[in-house]
């Protein structure tokens, strides 16, 4: 069953990633947040061709392969408590902490598009959507509850604590995101979350 679920996990963090490209990818180049939204003219021409359709679905099949990847964390946090019934609460909470939180991160990234091309792309437009997305940027807090559960993970593992081997401590979001974070691939934290459950599903297959 473990091993079904983290299945399960590597696959919905990949479905995340296609939509996070569905959001970041127009038909007339890639949009960067930080950069392009200073940018009225940019952010008109990049999102002249953008279909709403491709928003609406990115929110959609978002939300669903995120709630797939929730069946990761439970299942690792319920096999942490057979060694520390303390780390296995610790990762129960923090994953849920992320995956709800998250989850309604992406949905209200693809409202700020959307929105912004349904009230034609002026610039009182892309300042009423950058409103939005400032006072709704709470929800990316949920990447505390990423890093809480990583790192208490980490340590359950590498202490020998498991009946994996330390070195599997690797198979973890943390050092597969900072191998990726220096390059340009789009969506890194869903690779690197779905490289871990991957790697989790070889390694206590083994065991």
């Amino acid at each position: 069953m473990l091993k079904t679920m983290l299945i399960i996990a590597c696959i919905g963090h990949i479905i995340c990633g296609i939509t996070d490209c569905m959001l970041a990818y127009t038909p007339d180049g890639r949009f960067d947040m930080s950069k392009d939204t200073k940018d009225p003219e940019r952010m008109k021409m990049l999102f002249s061709k953008m279909p709403p359709k491709q928003i609406e679905l990115s929110m959609l099949i978002g939300v669903f392969a995120l709630f797939m990847a929730g069946t990761g964390y439970i299942a690792l946090s319920r096999w942490a408590e057979q060694f520390s019934q303390t780390a296995g609460t610790v990762m129960c909470i923090s994953g849920l902490f992320f995956i709800v939180p998250i989850a309604a991160h992406h949905v209200l990234c693809g409202a700020v598009e959307w929105f912004y091309i349904k009230f034609d792309r002026t610039e009182k437009a892309l300042e009423t959507v950058l409103y939005f997305f400032k006072r709704t940027a709470a929800a990316a807090l949920a990447y505390v509850g990423l890093l809480v559960f990583c790192v208490t993970l980490f340590v359950l593992v590498i202490t020998g604590k498991t009946n994996l081997p330390a070195w599997a401590c690797l198979f973890n979001t943390l050092p597969f995101f900072m191998i990726l974070a220096p390059t340009k691939l789009p969506a890194k934290g869903n690779i690197a979350n779905a490289l871990m459950f991957l790697c989790l599903v070889f390694a206590v297959g083994n065991l």
